[in-house]
């Protein structure tokens, strides 16, 4: 028997940065964004001893553990080695992971690849685990236990999928509320927003420890009130199906944004954005804490092909994507139904036979 999990990556789009402590904690955060059908994948495939064998297929690499020991953390796959600790896992097994997009894109990758992970070792266990207990844990275990900076968005857009507007004032004391939005209002949306690859990657820790220092200045915790003011703007119109407006409102976003961090741009990012406003995009951001991954951009439809382009041109890399309206999923595949070495079929005119 195989195990796997697989959760969506996220794209959002407004209120990014105050899910993070302490703002969300004394101000209270407010995130509205969606899932995407890009992936996180975990395969876990149970041993009769007691050795742990994980492959990250993106890295090409291979750690071992035993069952029976206490995991250390030493640099090499320590998501992997927290999950295995939380979640109490003293049985043999090979775990695979792989992601459709690579660490620092601005998409959630960390966090979707460990909300994946405990999703596949709770199936395996037999644990009774919901949405929020999940997220939770996923927070937990890349927050806390291992400490690395960030927010809550990314465990809870991946565990939950499709449209939510989050809401955050601490551990223990978030709210997700499903967006019910129109199917033509989501299908005119996607053909509306244009995904574009920066070429870079960035180290999402370092841009939230300058923007949580940038905590108590006025201009940045002034930016912070009006980002978290227009994810409830955005929520506003993008339910009322105004999505023009809902186009402008990102680019009112990513001005506010850009005055929390010095890290959040830079040239090459501010380049690309102002080539896609002169070819005609009404607003966008960038995805993610900031300093690289994906552009989204906001084009009505008589101009999109035009920003495409012209971004291109610019050195970005637009990509193929679309929603994802469901969140981690996980299920069970019997691995000796992939070892038949003949496939027979009867037909009136006689049996065929196909030797694999």
């Amino acid at each position: 028997m195989v195990i796997r999990g697989r959760a969506p990556l996220r794209i959002s789009f407004g209120g990014g940065g105050t899910d993070v402590a302490p703002f969300c904690e004394e101000q209270g955060g407010a995130i509205i964004g969606s899932t995407i059908n890009k992936y996180a994948y975990c395969s876990i495939v149970p041993r009769e001893d007691d050795q742990i064998i994980v492959h990250s297929l993106d890295f090409d690499m291979t750690v071992k553990y035993n069952a029976r020991e206490n995991y250390v953390y030493d640099g090499r796959l320590d998501l992997v080695t927290a999950a295995l600790k939380a979640m109490e896992i003293h049985q043999g097994c090979e775990v695979y992971l792989q992601c459709d997009a690579p660490p620092g894109s601005g998409l959630g990758t960390s966090s979707t690849v460990m909300v994946a992970l405990l999703s596949a070792m709770a199936k395996w266990k037999g644990a009774e685990m919901d949405g929020y207990a999940l997220a939770d844990l996923a927070y937990q275990v890349e927050r806390l236990d291992l400490k690395i900076d960030g927010g809550y968005q990314d465990q809870y857009a991946s565990t939950f999928g499709g449209f939510n507007f989050i809401e955050f004032h601490g551990r223990n004391n978030v709210v997700v509320n499903p967006l019910r939005i129109k199917k033509d209002v989501i299908h005119e949306l996607q053909y509306n927003l244009l995904l574009c690859y920066t070429g870079k990657i960035h180290v999402s820790a370092n841009i939230i420890k300058d923007q949580v220092s940038n905590y108590k200045k006025k201009d940045p915790f002034d930016a912070m009130r009006e980002v978290k003011a227009l994810a409830y703007a955005m929520k506003d119109e993008l339910l009322k199906g105004n999505l023009h407006s809902f186009g402008r409102l990102l680019d009112y976003g990513w001005q506010s944004k850009k005055r929390m961090s010095s890290k959040i741009t830079n040239p090459q990012i501010d380049e690309l954005y102002e080539e896609a406003l002169k070819a005609g995009a009404l607003g966008g951001k960038l995805l993610g804490a900031g300093g690289g991954g994906y552009l989204l951009m906001y084009c009505p439809y008589n101009v999109k092909h035009r920003v495409a382009a012209r971004m291109e041109a610019a050195g970005g890399q637009p990509a193929d994507w679309n929603f994802e309206l469901r969140g981690a999923q996980v299920w069970t595949a019997d691995k000796n139904r992939w070892n038949y070495d003949t496939v027979k079929v009867h037909m009136p005119e006689g049996e065929y036979q196909f030797d694999l």
